[in-house]
């Protein structure tokens, strides 16, 4: 409890510590060498036993970290939700197919270039 100026008294004991009371009932009872929570009309002992408490402790809330999904520059976020929910079995599939797309496109590219070879030699005869 708190005890407001020109209230209670003030004791001071041979160690130099300093005690305020509220009353001279706490005085005595201090000095006699009684525990407080002995007594029932302290608040210590109302602490111990839990009795008055007008407010329950609520409970922490725990933040959760919220992910958020953003687009990505080559991506909108459409897309890239479609990617997400697609089997591995389809995606397995788009790269086997843009495997054999690329490949097409090198022998493409190796052919032509067999060819200008070739008139290159010719030229040079």
């Amino acid at each position: 409890m708190k005890v407001w100026p020109g209230r209670g008294s003030r004791q001071v004991s041979k160690d130099g510590r300093v005690y305020l009371f509220i009353s001279h009932k706490a005085k005595c009872m201090h000095n006699q060498r009684v525990k407080p929570v002995k007594l029932t009309w302290t608040q210590a002992w109302r602490r111990l036993n839990k009795k008055g408490k007008a407010e329950a402790v609520k409970k922490r809330r725990v933040r959760r970290k919220v992910v958020a999904q953003k687009a990505i520059v080559g991506a909108s976020l459409d897309e890239i939700r479609k990617r997400r929910e697609e089997k591995p079995e389809t995606r397995a599939a788009q790269r086997q197919q843009a495997m054999k797309e690329i490949k097409e496109r090198q022998k493409k590219k190796a052919a032509q270039a067999q060819k200008y070879e070739k008139k290159a030699k010719q030229s040079r005869r």
